[in-house]
């Protein structure tokens, strides 16, 4: 597969316009990328959204194509290959594991000032959007918090009041200052803008190029001004293989497993 960006947009649809807000999405094409595009399609922002997806690898497009037919009007869907890998994790020389140089190519090519980030597996809220938005103009970023889902039935658990919780707060306070996971944040790229850089950027010793997620929320915190939103509208599906996976179900206890009734046979 050659390098490509291809636009779906209703006809006539101009370009230059800045947006409302812009979507980063390093995907997969995993086939929950469905679920998390009619998210930001049912978005109550008021204006034009951009979503920018950047595929790391050759992938088939057809199921994005059916996708992407849904979109509303306001919403411009592009999606960008540029024809190689970026991530170390498969030749490529951006530190980031997780897509590469993506999101920081597609934060500095997005045609708005506002920059929200959703991972191909998570969803959002309908007014995800607008009540980050609100909070800018007080602030140079802002987060939501987040729901635990399910990694199976992908139902929702409880409200994270564990680890994306914001500056200061949370279980990651000693390692990290805290953390806002990508999903839940809204930057404003004028003012943030050596944050972009930060994507590309692992964590000093930690190993496979992992938690650039870490150096953007390091850098926010160190630089700019926060303002949470207060409202948890990030829905965060959880990995069963992931090492945090059986601290988290403890901390959830009953209600991890009712998400999960049905599943046993």
């Amino acid at each position: 597969m050659t390098s490509f960006l291809k636009t779906y947009a209703h006809p006539g649809t101009p370009l230059q316009p800045p947006f409302a807000a812009a979507v980063i999405m390093p995907s997969l094409l995993r086939p929950q990328i469905g679920q998390a595009l009619r998210s930001v399609f049912a978005q109550d922002l008021a204006g034009r959204v951009q979503v920018l997806i950047g595929l790391d690898q050759p992938m088939d497009l057809a199921p994005l194509e059916a996708i992407c037919a849904e979109r509303p009007e306001h919403v411009v869907v592009q999606v960008f290959y540029p024809g190689f890998c970026t991530s170390a994790r498969r030749g490529g020389l951006s530190q980031s594991w997780y897509g590469g140089a993506l999101r920081s190519m597609l934060s500095h090519m997005a045609n708005s000032p506002y920059l929200a980030y959703l991972d191909d597996d998570n969803w959002w809220r309908q007014d995800h959007l607008s009540s980050l938005h609100a909070q800018m103009a007080r602030a140079e970023w802002a987060f939501s918090l987040r729901w635990f889902c399910h990694p199976a039935t992908r139902q929702p658990i409880c409200v994270d009041v564990w680890e994306s919780v914001g500056p200061g707060r949370g279980v990651y306070v000693q390692e990290f200052g805290g953390f806002v996971d990508p999903n839940c944040l809204m930057l404003n790229k004028l003012a943030c803008n050596g944050a972009l850089h930060q994507w590309n950027r692992a964590v000093p010793g930690v190993t496979r190029g992992r938690m650039s997620d870490r150096s953007v929320f390091d850098f926010l915190v160190r630089h700019h001004r926060a303002a949470p939103s207060g409202q948890p509208t990030a829905f965060y599906t959880m990995n069963d293989t992931d090492e945090s996976h059986p601290t988290r179900v403890g901390w959830m206890a009953e209600a991890y497993a009712r998400a999960g009734e049905g599943l046993a046979p």
